[in-house]
């Protein structure tokens, strides 16, 4: 199997100066919403790569990455000059355990997201298995910007698709915001804010967890579900919690 094949980049959107989207046409093999691929630019003779999850569901094309610009990093400041035209390589099949296969089926299910943490959930909620599963979706997505909230206009039509089944609670943490709770997820949870929002009890008879962000928020979270009787969900030891470090 080739280790890389060619990636042609169709679109390029810039939510903001750091915050960027990358559509690209792609021969991939078939794959699970939640899953990443290796993405990777030729640079002086070698290819530099980094995992990215796709926002696609796996029914939809052209395949979308989303990703944040780290200015000390070794492929993003490369890829925020990328145009339609341009050639990427991409590893041929995508990979990871965060999916749909892997969580058991319950009547809610959290996806609880900071920053570029909410790509893999978008995936989910673009697929049928998603709402065959459970009753009712809850996405929490944490940002420390307002201009940070990328994708609201797919949330919204994701709710339209699926009226009083998918409540969005997005937080914004560093300013004052008119669509966002003021403060970080673990508050939010803390307070009562995060369930009242939702409109939807956290419990272990009718929970499923996902957490995709950064380590902090991964590792806070995990502690506070787990007051609330939710454990991590092993294959052999099924729980309530699937983590996923996204940073």
């Amino acid at each position: 199997m080739a280790t890389w094949i060619q990636g042609r980049v169709v679109e390029h959107k810039h939510w903001n100066a750091y915050l960027h989207t990358l559509y690209i046409e792609a021969d991939l093999a078939p794959f699970a919403a939640g899953q990443f691929v290796k993405l990777g630019l030729e640079i002086e003779g070698q290819v530099v790569a980094h995992p990215y999850s796709l926002v696609n569901p796996p029914q939809q094309r052209p395949l979308e990455i989303f990703y944040i610009e780290v200015p000390e990093g070794k492929l993003s400041p490369h890829l925020v000059p990328l145009k339609p035209g341009d050639v990427v390589q991409l590893s041929p099949t995508a990979h990871g355990f965060m999916t749909l296969d892997e969580i058991p089926a319950a009547r809610d299910l959290w996806l609880i997201a900071s920053g570029t943490g909410i790509g893999p959930f978008l995936s989910m909620l673009g697929t049928e298995r998603l709402w065959q599963q459970y009753e009712h979706a809850v996405l929490v997505y944490s940002v420390r910007y307002q201009h940070d909230l990328a994708y609201l206009e797919l949330v919204q039509a994701l709710m339209a698709a699926h009226p009083g089944r998918l409540h969005f609670v997005p937080l914004v943490t560093r300013e004052a915001s008119d669509i966002g709770l003021p403060c970080r997820i673990q508050q939010a949870l803390q307070d009562g804010r995060l369930e009242q929002h939702a409109q939807t009890m956290l419990s272990p008879e009718h929970s499923q967890v996902i957490l995709c962000g950064n380590p902090q928020m991964v590792e806070d979270m995990q502690s506070l579900l787990a007051t609330r009787g939710l454990k991590k969900h092993r294959r052999r030891e099924p729980g309530h919690i699937t983590t996923e470090t996204y940073w």
